[in-house]
């Protein structure tokens, strides 16, 4: 399928959001969703009504506008307040919906126009659902990161550190050519987690070596050509406790019961307490501290989220995680991870092991 048509139907698709909200013209800001609109990912704004797609771009990002965006109208603009005169030129009677929630540019064209609503829901909504490119893309990011896992049990070794470790797989990604989400909550591109540093879900990357006994926990988030892939594996240096390589079957467990529940029409709710459940029947209830998952997409965390507060039923070809995990303070942590998409059941993108690796 041409890429003209497969955005024809996402721009039909965002439309139908944004006609639910009484408003006809979608003003996307941020660059995801500039991208999913156009193919085009950089500083400008991007404008969707019935008649066509509209890039407002400064003049050092027209050319690459014109290359890399797909049936779009380029015009260009300067930066800052005359960008906003133009679009406003661009939007007379328009009733719009626009994903910036900044202060100064929502006030400027709530003054401006009839009808403005600050609203990322067209875009999260329509965003859920994944279609054939997205998948495509999805599977060749998760194939790369096994291959990451795998170069892992090759270069693991104590003495090194974090860092150390890091440094190699940024390395062999980038050649790949995935490269770092710029999440905001983290200063670095991994997480690369030894022994008690395992105990912290979100981890930063430290000097600390490895040494013999850790557990060490790899969360690999990285994005390839756009999208954003997320598979976590943890892995056992040397002489691991009985009590290390117990929690690690209980998360192994939890994960797999978490996979079984995935389908079209489960609730959200239900994948997680799928896995909450033998987590707590095994006694570790209160070390499983965070959501089962979330949606995967142009953002690290999207829409559904996988969690028992949860109101949202798995639709076909969502790609969402499922990785319960197990923190115990200043000792380690357990976390299994796969990114999947929604079939009839859970298709995991990942095919690395989740058996134990000793190295």
């Amino acid at each position: 399928m041409s890429d003209f048509f497969v955005l024809q139907k996402r721009r039909q698709n965002l439309l139908k959001f944004c006609n639910k909200l009484g408003c006809n013209t979608l003003v996307a800001f941020e660059p995801e969703n500039l991208f999913y609109m156009t193919r085009f990912w950089g500083e400008a704004i991007g404008v969707l009504d019935s008649n066509g797609t509209t890039i407002i771009a400064p003049e050092l990002e027209v050319g690459r506008a014109k290359e890399e965006s797909v049936d779009s109208n380029i015009v260009k603009s300067e930066r800052g307040k005359s960008s906003l005169s133009t679009l406003i030129m661009a939007l007379k009677g328009r009733k719009v919906c626009t994903d910036s929630n900044n202060y100064d540019v929502v006030r400027t064209l709530k003054k401006a126009l009839p009808v403005l609503k600050s609203s990322t829901d067209p875009f999260y909504s329509a965003r859920q659902i994944k279609d054939i490119q997205e998948i495509k893309i999805l599977r060749q990011g998760s194939k790369i990161l096994d291959e990451m896992f795998e170069l892992c049990t090759n270069k693991i070794k104590e003495g090194q550190s974090e860092i150390e470790l890091q440094s190699i797989l940024m390395s062999f990604a980038m050649e790949r050519e995935m490269f770092a989400t710029g999440y905001k909550s983290t200063l670095n591109p991994l997480i690369i987690a030894g022994g008690s540093n395992g105990a912290l879900p979100h981890a930063q990357v430290t000097k600390r070596k490895f040494s013999n006994g850790d557990m060490i926990v790899i969360d690999l988030t990285l994005r390839y050509r756009g999208y954003v892939s997320d598979a976590t594996r943890t892995f056992a240096l040397g002489s691991v406790s009985n009590e290390a390589k117990k929690v690690y079957e209980i998360v192994k467990e939890s994960q797999r019961e978490g996979l079984k529940a995935v389908k079209p029409r489960s609730s959200c709710k239900s994948v997680d307490n799928a896995c909450r459940k033998v987590i707590e029947k095994k006694g570790y209830g209160k070390y499983f501290i965070h959501s089962t998952g979330h949606g995967i997409g142009l953002e690290v965390h999207e829409l559904p989220s996988i969690s028992h507060l949860s109101k949202t039923h798995l639709e076909k070809n969502m790609a969402i995680t499922v990785e319960p995990g197990i923190y115990l303070p200043k000792k380690f942590g357990v976390r299994i991870e796969d990114s999947l998409i929604v079939k009839n059941r859970a298709e995991p993108l990942h095919k690395f092991t989740k058996d134990l690796i000793i190295i």
